[in-house]
């Protein structure tokens, strides 16, 4: 069972723990609602200089706020728009150093400096996105990327 540890000084270290803690926050018989719920918050638990994350699930036609650990959020997002339609309709990671300077970003909340998006996708469709942001520029890198890439494709796994 998921047990509260101190968080961890080094990157790779928080997002190894946030590995192992997957396997007994997010299980094969919990509803999806439970489990993008249980993955957001324990990635605002152990990660540092965010204030948003969450998920945008895919409907088919565009994507729909998911849950999520923040400030209320943006409902809807069409495919193409802003950073999380731009990684849904390429499906791949979207970082962004300056939000400022990503041309049609949507700004759910103007404290956001930064923010990575990484696409679900299963068997090549489109599930949703992993959505977060950070009031610190150039707050995301690669090995946020490589790590958030990891865990959205356990995840997948167990969808």
């Amino acid at each position: 069972m998921f047990n509260a540890k101190p968080i961890p000084s080094l990157k790779s270290d928080s997002y190894k723990a946030i590995l192992d803690d997957l396997q007994y926050l997010i299980v094969q018989s919990d509803t999806l609602v439970t489990k993008y719920s249980n993955l957001s918050a324990l990635l605002n638990y152990y990660m540092v200089d965010i204030n948003w994350v969450g998920f945008y699930l895919y409907d088919g036609e565009k994507l729909n706020l998911g849950p999520f650990q923040g400030f209320p959020a943006c409902t809807t997002i069409f495919l193409g728009s802003g950073v999380c339609g731009t990684a849904a309709s390429t499906q791949n990671t979207v970082m962004v150093d300056d939000v400022q300077s990503f041309d049609g970003h949507i700004a759910c909340d103007m404290n956001s400096a930064s923010e990575i998006v990484v696409p679900i996708v299963q068997n090549g469709s489109l599930i949703g996105v992993l959505d977060i942001d950070s009031p610190v520029k150039s707050r995301f890198d690669e090995v946020d990327k490589r790590f958030l890439e990891e865990i959205i494709d356990k995840l997948v796994d167990i969808l």
